[in-house]
């Protein structure tokens, strides 16, 4: 399947989120005048005949529930996961073993599929903010492995970074060399006191009352602006405490546009808790990244400070994506109001289902 096209490459507004606050009601990167790329230009080093072999590869429409999504406003599309009540994944179920329900009233599936290899559009989300700078080396490392693990020739993935302000470091690219690059160039805001950096904070720690982590704008960013044109299974990975000290939008600002892109958040946490308790502060991070994993279908995976943790739950992340159902239903609600609506798929056997909470009905644009 080919992606649509988008910008070659993004810049932030300014410097920090201060000057939104009197020029847009909400965050975004600004858009240069440089003609857009189409796909073939988008992936890297692909030439005509790769494209025409790609083109080969790809399902009749029947089977491509994905594309179907995006042209037909009336389709909801799922991608989920089940496990038993151990935790374990669960393959090679049929649909009949599944119920969906939208806001309470069941709903017919029009197709399903254990799909493991539809392509992947990837965001990594490192925090760069001071409180992160005995874990940020771990999470390059470890990050980067994952890339290579988890990324195939159909995927894309991007890398930005927050503290201040979010940065898109590294575009859409299949190249994980470029990823890893990326990643490499994030560097710790330690938050010297600069007359030129609005609101730095004093120290390598976490400090009360001075905007440092942006983290509610960047997955806002990351969502709006980078996932919700992209079409197929779409998922965005957070390497943060879970802190939010210096967003302008809230943390349901955040959860609404990732559920508008349809993506799939995780959220792993590398905390280093003894910072905030030697600067005599309560650690609160988890409870809002749970809010937004299980309102998008992910889920919070604690890992402290421990390099094998962390690798652990890159590898747990790698198998959920690989091991995703997908399915898809006509609303018996066909108004196009822009509400909330309430998902549920049950499971006949009462295996655990993993898969966002709800969806807004809106007009998806016709492309």
């Amino acid at each position: 399947m080919v992606k649509m096209p988008i910008l070659r490459k993004y810049a932030l507004v300014a410097a920090t989120f201060v000057l939104f606050l009197t020029s847009s009601p909400a965050p975004s990167f600004a858009q240069d005048s440089t003609p857009k790329p189409d796909a073939s230009q988008r992936a890297e080093g692909q030439t005509k005949d790769q494209a025409k072999d790609q083109a080969k590869d790809q399902k009749p429409d029947d089977q491509q529930p994905t594309e179907t999504l995006k042209l037909n406003v009336n389709v909801v599309g799922l991608f989920f996961n089940v496990k038993d009540k151990h935790g374990a994944l669960i393959p090679n179920l049929t649909k009949d073993e599944f119920e969906v329900r939208e806001d309470g009233t069941p709903q017919t599936i029009k197709y399903f599929a254990a799909e493991s290899n539809l392509p992947l559009t990837l965001g990594i989300l490192i925090d760069s903010s001071g409180s992160q700078m005995r874990v940020l080396d771990m999470e390059k490392e470890v990050g980067g492995a994952f890339l290579k693990q988890i990324l195939t020739d159909k995927d894309e993935a991007y890398v930005m970074d927050f503290n201040v302000d979010a940065e898109l470091v590294q575009d859409y690219t299949r190249d994980v060399h470029r990823l890893q690059a990326a990643l490499n160039k994030v560097k710790i805001n330690a938050g010297y006191t600069i007359p030129t950096l609005p609101g730095a904070g004093g120290g390598p720690v976490p400090t009360h009352n001075t905007p440092g982590t942006v983290l509610y704008d960047a997955v806002y960013l990351s969502a709006h602006d980078m996932l919700s044109k992209e079409v197929g299974r779409k998922a965005m990975i957070l390497l943060t405490d879970g802190e939010d000290e210096g967003s302008r939008l809230k943390i349901k600002d955040a959860i609404e546009a990732a559920q508008k892109a349809d993506a799939i958040v995780y959220v792993l946490l590398c905390a280093d808790r003894g910072g905030y308790f030697s600067a005599g502060m309560a650690y609160t991070g988890e409870s809002e990244m749970k809010k937004l994993t299980e309102a998008t279908g992910g889920r919070v995976i604690n890992v402290g400070n421990k390099f094998d943790k962390l690798k652990e739950a890159f590898d747990q992340i790698a198998a959920e994506l690989r091991s995703q159902y997908n399915l898809g239903y006509t609303p018996t609600n066909t108004t196009l109001d822009g509400g909330y609506r309430k998902l549920e798929i049950k499971s006949k056997q009462g295996y655990k289902i993993q898969t966002r909470a709800g969806y807004y009905a809106t007009a998806r644009n016709q492309e």
